[in-house]
Order: C-alpha cells, then sequence, then structure tokens
C-alpha cells in the first residue's frame, strides 16, 4: 500500500474544516483582508489529524502576501473558532498552517503566454 493515500477519516475532517474554515474566513469580511477576496482552496490533514495545512487562493494576487499576514497573526484565534465550531466532531483541533495556493496565478499566467 502506498504511504501517501489518504485515509477516508483524513479526507473527511480535511473537507469539513475546508467547510468550517471557509465559514469563518467568510464571516470576516472582504475588509478584514483589505479588500481582497479570500477563499479556502483545499486542506490536507497529518495522518494523525493533529495538524492542517490550508491552502487559500487570494484575488487579487496583489494583496497575496498581506493576506497571508493577516491569516498567520490569527492564526490562534481562527483555530480556536474551528475549535468551536468543530470540537463535538473532534478530539482535538488540529495545529493550523496556512499555504498560499498559486495555482490559480499559474492559470492566469498561462492564459497570458496563450494570448500573444
Amino acid at each position: 500500500m502506498e504511504k501517501n493515500i489518504e485515509s477516508t477519516r483524513q479526507l473527511k475532517v480535511a473537507k469539513e474544516i475546508q467547510k468550517v474554515m471557509a465559514e469563518i474566513i467568510r464571516s470576516k469580511g472582504m475588509a478584514a483582508f483589505g479588500g481582497a477576496l479570500v477563499s479556502v482552496s483545499g486542506v490536507k490533514v497529518s495522518p494523525d489529524l493533529s495538524v492542517a495545512k490550508i491552502y487559500v487562493s487570494v484575488f487579487p494576487s496583489e494583496k497575496a502576501e498581506a493576506v497571508m499576514g493577516v491569516l498567520e497573526e490569527n492564526t490562534r484565534p481562527l483555530r480556536g473558532e474551528l475549535g468551536s465550531k468543530m470540537g463535538k466532531q473532534l478530539r482535538i483541533v488540529p495545529e493550523i498552517i496556512f499555504y498560499l495556493d498559486s495555482s490559480l496565478d499559474y492559470v492566469e499566467h498561462i492564459e497570458e503566454l496563450l494570448k500573444k
């Protein structure tokens, strides 16, 4: 069996964290992120469910650095909110780490190249 195959439980927890974290970020409003649109594009959870890597995409991408700063500064309160919303489903609330999902930038870059 391959080591990188995620268990059904990991996938279910990741999907639920993605849904809840998207709601939390949406509830903060665009003003909290300097007018940028922030969406949770994916979540990967460690096999022991103790760490959740949360991938976010930011539009416009020029604001990505500022948004990532805001998310990193607020990791603890965001994790707290996640815990209060998911506490019944999880024994421990995973440590959360935010990553920038640059796939939208990649798509944009390819489109630019194709226009030439």
